[in-house]
């Protein structure tokens, strides 16, 4: 780097600039401007800005020299390592803290420490408590142990953590609100569809008291649960959640979260998707009024009799072409007969390739309902494709239900709706009439009939007047919601949970969806080209070992994923050593 003086006709400009090379051709470039030599003079205080300026480009050129030295490190066979010391750490947090800071969080909890007049550092909790609950998720005891292997070791003391879940959970819906404001500047919201559905955690303790609550868990264990229940954005980002007791019915649990969107989060427009299990009369109604619409899985097996018979009747189904690829024969038409499809599909003479044609196509029917002041519309899809899945998962349950019958009878007792055991029917009689010995087990072809007269159907309710293609790929983003809980059982290990108060375990869960946010802010940023294990996997793995006076070591893997992290947040911590002075700057630059 050298000086450089750009003199017009009333001032001369001091510039610090080095040489550069691109494809082979020497260009200059400019490294900073210093400033004009009047501007220099009087913040100098008379000091010479010419020798100035050379001796600050000498310690530029010095610094840039100290950080490109190559690094010797000896190490000594007979020498045993020092007692208590820690050598490896772990950095990938260090993309999380870009994505914390980007959120506000540090200042909304600078805005409660404020308000509670807090001692403690309730921003450096709040963040070891989500990388922890994404890195190393565990009890608040074990987190308060663990986050000391991030670089930054943060020291917590574990009555200020409890301390700081109560005031979590006091605001919980100021958190809410402010994150979901500073989300809009860090990211594209797709608010234009929201989903709803609710999961439940079971807790490790018999005693049902306050939010934990004996319900009906997926599950069926004798534990007490808590419900949670979540809205999320199109793009498969959280947007707010509810806690409620483990027997509350979750149908009456999404109009009080959505009344909250529409006060805090000043959203007004939007379609709300649900499943079947939050599809009440009176959750329809909620969102039929002002600007807002609805989307709801329906049952066709508890549609009323004579709409049954209708969603069923194999004649008068149209085409989603929009969706499908066709023949010129199939466009043409206008009216299908799913009987006839079938058996077009099933015969030896069609070809491999206009079965899967046949297979890719998804028929519909629909037409307007109005019960009581509620008008909708009910909409079936028909589609091969999902008549051969749901076979197969049927064949493979009879086959399971057969295998238990022959080896171990004794396993066999109430099911639920979904258990491959609601096959087997139980009988004291043979077919004779007479009185069996010993209780006799058969498949039951009955139940097996009335479900597979199913196969291949799908219905929605809406009041929307959109194509039914929207509609449908709407409806289908629902795996989404599906998918954070998955991600918050499974990876982030939320359950079962501990806490006893009722506070804690609301803040528990808030650690949680901010976790999750975080998550899926760090998928969306790289584009979605790998999957939740590989995300997670890396950045888990992403470890350092500490040279003192020196810097640190990469040990983990340079992969594609560790390219794009590096590519996406702007910095990188994949050289041979990353000196103190560069690791430094990449803490303050993620938390800006």
């Amino acid at each position: 780097m050298r000086l450089s003086l750009s003199k017009s006709k009333n001032a001369t400009s001091f510039y610090v600039i080095k040489s550069v090379y691109e494809k082979g051709v020497r260009s200059t470039k400019i490294v900073e401007k210093l400033g004009t030599e009047k501007e220099l003079r009087k913040k100098l205080n008379g000091r010479d800005p010419y020798e100035w300026a050379k001796a600050y480009i000498d310690e530029l050129n010095r610094q840039e020299k100290e950080s490109q030295r190559k690094v010797i490190v000896e190490f000594s066979p007979t020498k045993v390592i020092a007692k208590d010391r820690q050598a490896s750490f772990n950095g990938g947090y260090l993309f999380l803290q870009s994505l914390y800071h980007s959120l506000g969080l540090h200042k909304i909890c600078a805005v409660l420490q404020k308000k509670y007049k807090i001692t403690f550092d309730l921003n450096t909790i709040l963040a070891s408590l989500l990388y922890g609950r994404i890195l190393f998720p565990g009890s608040k005891l074990a987190t308060k142990e663990l986050v000391r292997n991030f670089l930054e070791q943060p020291r917590l003391e574990l009555q200020h953590v409890y301390r700081a879940l109560e005031i979590l959970a006091k605001e919980s819906d100021f958190i809410q609100a402010q994150v979901y404001k500073n989300s809009l500047n860090a990211c594209k919201r797709n608010t234009a569809v929201l989903f709803y559905d609710c999961t439940n955690f079971f807790f490790e303790i018999e005693q049902a008291e306050g939010l934990k609550q004996y319900g009906k868990g997926k599950e069926n264990r004798p534990n007490p649960l808590v419900e949670m229940g979540l809205f999320m954005d199109g793009d498969g980002v959280p947007l707010a959640f509810c806690i409620h007791p483990g027997n509350t019915n979750e149908q009456v649990t999404l109009k009080p979260l959505e009344r909250k969107i529409l006060a805090n989060f000043k959203l007004s427009q939007f379609v709300v998707c649900t499943d079947a299990g939050l599809a009440s009369t009176a959750n329809r109604k909620f969102n039929d009024i002002q600007e807002r619409a609805f989307i709801t899985t329906q049952s066709i097996k508890k549609l009323k009799q004579f709409l049954k018979e209708w969603a069923l009747d194999p004649a008068d189904w149209s085409l989603n072409k929009h969706k499908s690829e066709t023949s010129s024969h199939d466009k043409t038409k206008t009216s299908y007969n799913l009987t006839e499809v079938i058996q077009r599909f099933q015969s030896d003479t069609t070809s491999e390739e206009e079965k899967k044609t046949l297979e890719s196509m998804v028929f519909y029917k629909e037409r307007w309902l109005k019960e009581g002041d509620l008008e909708q519309r009910l909409i079936v899809t028909f589609s091969l494709k999902y008549k051969n899945y749901q076979e197969i998962i049927r064949s493979n349950q009879i086959e399971r239900a057969r295998k238990i019958m022959e080896k171990n009878p004794a396993k066999l007792k109430k099911c639920n709706a979904n258990d491959y055991r609601r096959f087997i029917q139980k009988s004291f009689c043979t077919p004779d009439g007479e009185l069996a010995e010993k209780e006799l087990l058969s498949i039951n072809q009955d139940v097996i009939n009335e479900e597979a007269q199913y196969d291949g159907f799908y219905a929605v309710c809406t009041n929307l007047e959109d194509s039914i293609s929207d509609i449908v790929k709407v409806n289908k983003g629902r795996w989404e919601i599906e998918e954070c809980f998955r991600i918050i059982k499974s990876e982030f290990k939320a359950r079962p949970v501990y806490l006893s108060r009722d506070d804690r375990i609301t803040a528990h869960f808030m650690t949680c969806f901010l976790s999750l946010i975080l998550y899926r802010m760090l998928e969306k940023k790289l584009g979605g080209e790998f999957t939740c294990k590989e995300i997670l996997t890396t950045i888990r793995d992403m470890n350092f070992y500490k040279i003192p006076g020196e810097g640190v070591v990469p040990t983990y893997k340079r992969t594609n994923i560790t390219d794009a992290l590096h590519s996406h947040f702007g910095f990188r911590t994949d050289y041979e050593i990353v000196n103190t002075k560069e690791l430094k700057r990449i803490f303050n630059f993620t938390k800006k």
